[in-house]
């Protein structure tokens, strides 16, 4: 219920379009970057780099050793999929093995999606 409640917060956040890029990096930078990179230069380490993040199923990222539940978990990652995860992995995926205690707080969620978004690249035509 909880995820629920998240998800239907997160969706009119985003549709006011009121998302923080700045506060969306920022968060990126202070509760991510440890395991996670992303844009030209990202590679992956601990965790996988999330270029292409958005419309890629879960588990599907190139050069990364995922867990057998993330690689099972038949989830494509869209704004919804992701603050899902976000706030509780192990919920949504349980066996992943990223460990993270949760983002809950639905402002956050919403900027940092946003900014990971921005960070992604143009879509081949």
């Amino acid at each position: 219920m909880k995820t629920l409640c998240l998800i239907a917060l997160l969706g009119l956040h985003l549709s006011a379009g009121a998302a923080d890029l700045a506060n969306g990096q920022r968060l990126f930078n202070v509760r991510c970057a440890s395991c996670h990179a992303v844009g030209p230069s990202a590679s992956n380490g601990f965790g996988p780099q999330l270029n292409g993040l958005f419309g890629r199923r879960a588990g599907s990222g190139p050069g990364y050793s995922y867990s057998p539940a993330m690689k099972r978990a038949g989830i494509v990652w869209n704004d919804k999929t992701l603050a899902a995860f976000l706030d509780d992995p192990d919920d949504l995926v349980p066996g992943t093995k990223m460990r993270f205690w949760g983002m809950s707080n639905q402002k956050q969620v919403g900027d940092l999606l946003a900014w990971l978004r921005s960070q992604q690249p143009a879509p081949q035509r």
